[in-house]
């Protein structure tokens, strides 16, 4: 969708925070789905690679909130 074609509010500031509104939820969106992948048994490459990243980057952005929240992780084999 070209920019010109998205519902953007008329005041810079109103469509800046609708930015921030989205980045929260996206994140909060993506800690639901790696926890619920990991407690369901995938590995830190199955879920990497489901977003796009490296194994290093989403074990690093999750693994201490997950081992937090008593989530038993896998280990590479």
């Amino acid at each position: 969708m070209p920019a010109e074609e998205l519902p953007v509010p008329p005041d810079p500031a109103d469509a800046l925070a609708a930015v921030v509104a989205l980045r929260r939820l996206a994140e909060r969106l993506e800690d639901a789905a790696v926890e619920q992948a990991m407690r369901a048994g995938w590995s830190w490459p199955d879920v990497a690679e489901a977003l796009g990243v490296t194994r290093q980057a989403v074990h690093k952005k999750h693994a201490k909130r997950l081992i937090a929240a008593g989530v038993t992780l896998r280990r590479r084999r």
